[in-house]
């Protein structure tokens, strides 16, 4: 450079930095094609996928002993059906008790179905609508068993 060009840069507005056009390379096929096998492994297909299901239990007790076992099938998360015309007025009272701490103890419901039917749930079950306690007269259909 010589003295006219330092003299003429003095005095105008030029940019000092020279604007070269540069090619990018374009990025090779290779590196987009190992991120999409690396999505591929994120994909789970719904239908494979198994949802935990919630079993009911349905038990007929024939004595107090077997209020146990329905206690540990409502403590492992089962809701349990009770029927209790086996038993005997006492020990039905006493099942129905036992039963109505337990759930309570695991936040969980108990519902009359019937005059003798019972609903444990625990408490991922939940439980909508009633049934309506309809009384039996013991003259139509005979012995009639009241909780």
């Amino acid at each position: 450079m010589g003295f006219k060009n330092k003299f003429k840069s003095f005095f105008t507005v030029d940019d000092e930095y020279e604007y070269i056009e540069e090619e990018v390379p374009y990025e090779e096929e290779e590196p987009r094609q190992q991120y999409q096998k690396k999505d591929k492994q994120n994909i789970v297909n719904l239908a494979t996928v198994k949802q935990p299901t919630s079993k009911v239990v349905l038990i007929e007790p024939r004595s107090y002993g077997e209020a146990q076992t329905i206690a540990d099938n409502i403590l492992n998360r089962r809701s349990v059906v009770i029927n209790l015309e086996r038993v005997d007025n006492h020990q039905a009272k006493r099942i129905v008790d036992f039963l109505s701490g337990t759930v309570y103890a695991l936040n969980g419901d108990i519902q009359k179905l019937g005059t003798q039917t019972f609903l444990c749930t625990p408490d991922n079950v939940e439980i909508s609508g009633t049934i309506s306690d309809i009384t039996v007269d013991e003259d139509d259909f005979g012995k009639g068993w009241k909780y």
